[in-house]
């Protein structure tokens, strides 16, 4: 009896299910995996694509806010926001998002300005333009800080604030405002022309970064000597001996150039 129920036993148990062998794993290729490592960047070959179709779509305003919006946005708020916290630039504004929203929105501006004809890739130059507008705001902002005085009390004032104060309040006539703009859009024209022939990248990066200064010239305060060369080693990132020695083939083509009519200096 005990050897049957057994053998019922054994016979009632339900069959084992039949596991499929696992598919074998197949490596990705070289390709695929350097594929896959671009797609997870957020700036990526995908966007400078969509800031060259921005580029060519001309006055098609429907393809460009679709390309913006979708490809190129998101790109220029993750760089804003990588270049914010890893160099600390929150400390000088007054909120994360106002100077966030408002560096994206220098970037959008100089869409225009990005050239791939020259082999120059999209991340770089807008992580450049971004961090130095990023360095001169905070600057701005430092020294407004600084400089800052109450107009409350007129008496607690000393003659060096007495004079900051006159000074700012004085209007220059309408002849030397246009002499001034057309004298700086000059400037600015034969910068980039220097640019163009600069040869090394410690050249190309002393002369972004005058550019870069030019281009903001009104939003730069006390400006002096000492202030620029200060500024132009942040934004270049050179030592003083290579700002230097880079500053003397600059000044080389600007002493050719502005004997050109065409910049029309008054000097």
């Amino acid at each position: 009896m005990r050897g049957r129920k057994n053998v019922e036993a054994v016979t009632a148990s339900p069959t084992m299910p039949v596991v499929a062998p696992a598919p074998p794993v197949v490596p990705l290729t070289p390709e695929e995996k350097a594929k896959a490592k671009e797609a997870r960047k957020y700036f990526n070959a995908k966007t400078q694509e969509a800031i060259v179709n921005y580029q060519k779509a001309g006055d098609d305003k429907k393809l460009k806010e679709k390309l913006y919006v979708k490809e190129i946005m998101p790109a220029y708020e993750k760089l804003v926001e990588n270049l914010i916290n890893i160099h600390k630039f929150t400390s000088l504004y007054d909120t994360y998002d106002d100077l966030k929203n408002d560096c994206v929105n220098f970037l959008f501006e100089t869409i225009g300005k990005f050239d791939s004809t020259r082999g120059t890739n999209a991340f770089s130059y807008f992580n450049v333009v971004a961090k130095n507008w990023l360095i001169i705001r905070t600057k701005q902002k430092s020294q407004r800080m600084r400089r800052s005085v109450s107009l409350d009390d007129p008496e607690a004032l000393s003659a060096h604030e007495h004079s900051i104060v006159e000074n700012h309040c004085t209007i220059p006539g309408q002849d030397t405002v246009l002499e001034i703009a057309s004298t700086a859009d000059n400037i600015v024209e034969m910068l980039y022309e220097i640019r163009s022939k600069a040869k090394t990248e410690n050249e190309l990066a002393c002369i972004n970064s005058i550019i870069t200064i030019f281009e903001n010239i009104d939003e730069i305060d006390l400006l002096n000597k000492s202030a620029i060369l200060l500024y132009m080693r942040e934004l270049s990132g050179l030592s003083p001996k290579q700002l230097t020695t880079t500053m003397q083939s600059v000044k080389k083509h600007y002493r050719r150039m502005k004997l050109d009519p065409k910049f029309k200096f008054p000097w």
